[in-house]
């Protein structure tokens, strides 16, 4: 009996020491906390600027009956202009955002305009406009959105004063009007702490836009009198535009570097 209890006596000093010998060699180590996700939901407001195109279709009508008198022909310009806006997002599904925006430009994109038969051309200028629409974005990391967009749009174009093929006033000028339209459009937005800035809840984004403007038939007046010269210009218009703004958004909270 006293063997028996000898060996297990032994056999119980060697598994506890083999246990101590395990525990030593593997420490515990605490598993580490997941980096928070960024929380894209919220208000934001931006400001920036950029340049556009325009395209606009033209033919020239008969003011009494309405009858065409000349094939429709393209005229193109270009300039620059600034905006200003707000908007508000929703993150769902963890990497899909969904939003609304309203936003205003205002500037200086010109295009030509020309009556072919009087030998008469002049500038029209898009002084401003507004929009506002949806936006549907997938976050391809936490802090950077690429998204597309689209919605309504309204338009201010100024009046225009032509000039003969010498460049001497001709005399004969169009109203300033108003039109309605649609646009799509995308783009990229991304934390400006992808550049080494820290800052929080400071973005940039660079959104590609396209604007259409419906037809407008317009009266060719003559200075001074007010008086129909005979022939009307009927056209529509198409813009480009790319931009770039600083985005500051009001309740960002990620992502942050986890501590452990």
């Amino acid at each position: 009996m006293k063997k028996i209890l000898l060996a297990l006596t032994a056999v119980a000093a060697m598994t506890g020491s083999a246990s101590a010998a395990d525990l030593a060699a593997r420490p515990y180590a605490k598993a580490p906390m997941p980096a928070p996700v960024a929380n894209w939901t919220g208000f934001y407001i931006f400001g920036g600027a950029g340049g556009g195109i325009s395209a606009s279709d033209q033919s020239i009508l008969d003011t009494a009956t309405g009858t065409p008198l000349t094939i429709t022909q393209r005229q193109g310009g270009s300039g620059w202009f600034g905006t200003v806006g707000l908007g508000y997002d929703w993150q769902f599904s963890g990497t899909w955002v969904a939003g609304v925006f309203a936003d205003g430009q205002f500037g200086s994109i010109r295009s030509t305009v020309q009556d072919p038969i009087a030998g008469i051309t002049g500038s029209q200028k898009l002084q401003d406009s507004w929009a506002a629409g949806v936006r549907l974005g997938w976050l391809v990391a936490p802090n950077v959105l690429s998204y597309v967009n689209g919605g309504y749009s309204g338009a201010h174009f100024g009046s225009t004063s032509f000039t003969d093929l010498a460049g001497a006033p001709a005399g004969i000028h169009l109203n300033g009007y108003n039109r309605n339209g649609w646009f799509i459009g995308g783009g990229v937005e991304n934390n400006l702490n992808i550049f080494g800035i820290t800052a929080p809840g400071w973005f940039m984004k660079t959104e590609y836009r396209s604007a259409f403007y419906n037809q407008k038939t317009q009266n060719e007046l003559v200075d001074g009198t007010n008086v129909l010269v005979g022939r009307d210009i009927r056209a529509n218009s198409w813009n480009q535009t790319v931009s770039t703004s600083l985005v500051y958004r009001f309740n960002w909270s990620g992502p942050v570097v986890a501590k452990y």
